[in-house]
């Protein structure tokens, strides 16, 4: 609503209750029976016997009391406290209209003991901040902890806002930062392939058993865990079976000789490896076998006898995040 002159004084103007004079010069000060206290003497209007009194000359406040300095040195029954008005309480405002504090009325400011902002509980309800969508129809909230659980300690964010799949830690004294995801020892991935087709040589040479197996590592700092379990593995005459690892092109490791039995006799060969992932680049992990020394007879795996028969093996990774 516009107006001519003047902003408008916007306080708390009251008529305290009436008072009954007595032998004494301090009386309380009351609204409605109940306490009243005045932020000064100056904010009162004082009528004392038909007289309006000074402020702190004729009379002072303290809290919700006043005490009156007369001349007489004290009062009496007699005399007669006409009214006390109190005008303008500085922090009595009144109730601001909806929307009318704006962004640059407000001005919170953090101290070393206290916070810019509280949001306060109701003594049921825990402390609760919303943010609202653009059309202010739903939000999301953080709320405080149950009053039950004590709790007091402060949260300092990080200085960025971290990568790609990163989550939020604690250094246990609310410092946060941003870590990988997935946390050690947690099993990532696990590839198998059973194979069932037959490998047979009676060279020295090393050869693809046929025994491969691909992954794609999902975390760079993980480690590849990699176990061939050979089946159906035989050797006749004067043979025996050696065996490598490669990853794509690179050899890892050799195992020499690992089956050297009677002859015809078939058995099982189980072998281990431990592999830093380095990256998240695709590779494949393969088996070759040669008859080390190559003196005479044949080696086989899935194929227990000379006439064809045939049994499975298998290859297993496993990545395990750091």
């Amino acid at each position: 609503m516009a107006f001519i002159g003047k902003i408008p004084t916007i306080g708390n103007f009251v008529k305290l209750d009436a008072i009954t004079t007595s032998s004494t010069n301090t009386y309380n000060l009351t609204l409605d029976s109940v306490a009243f206290s005045p932020e000064s003497p100056n904010h009162c209007l004082v009528s004392l016997n038909g007289v309006i009194q000074a402020p702190t000359t004729s009379f002072s406040i303290s809290g919700s009391t006043i005490t009156f300095i007369p001349s007489s040195g004290t009062l009496a029954s007699s005399d007669s406290i006409d009214f006390i008005m109190v005008y303008g309480n500085v922090l009595d405002l009144g109730v601001p209209s909806d929307a009318t504090v704006t962004n640059a009325k407000t001005n919170f400011v953090s101290t070393s003991s206290a916070a810019g902002l509280q949001i306060k509980g109701d003594g049921t309800t825990d402390g609760t901040l919303q943010l609202n969508c653009s059309q202010n129809s739903h939000g999301v909230k953080i709320k405080s902890p149950a009053h039950s659980a004590s709790a007091s300690y402060t949260l300092t964010l990080p200085t960025t806002d971290g990568s790609a799949d990163e989550f939020l830690k604690t250094d246990g004294s609310g410092v946060l930062s941003w870590a990988s995801a997935g946390g050690g020892g947690k099993i990532a991935q696990v590839v198998y392939q059973n194979f069932t087709t037959s490998f047979t040589t009676t060279t020295a040479t090393y050869a693809d058993t046929g025994l491969t197996l691909a992954i794609t590592p999902t975390a760079s700092n993980s480690k590849l865990y990699i176990q061939v379990f050979a089946n159906g593995v035989q050797h006749n005459g004067n043979s025996f079976m050696g065996m490598k690892m490669f990853e794509d092109s690179t050899e890892l490791e050799e195992w020499e000789k690992v089956h050297a039995y009677s002859d015809n006799t078939a058995s099982s060969v189980v072998l281990n490896y431990q592999r830093d992932a380095s990256s998240t680049s695709a590779r494949t992990y393969k088996i070759q076998a040669a008859n080390s020394p190559n003196t005479s007879g044949s080696i086989r795996i899935n194929n227990i006898v000379a006439d064809g028969g045939s049994c499975q093996s298998s290859m297993m990774i496993m990545e395990v995040l750091a």
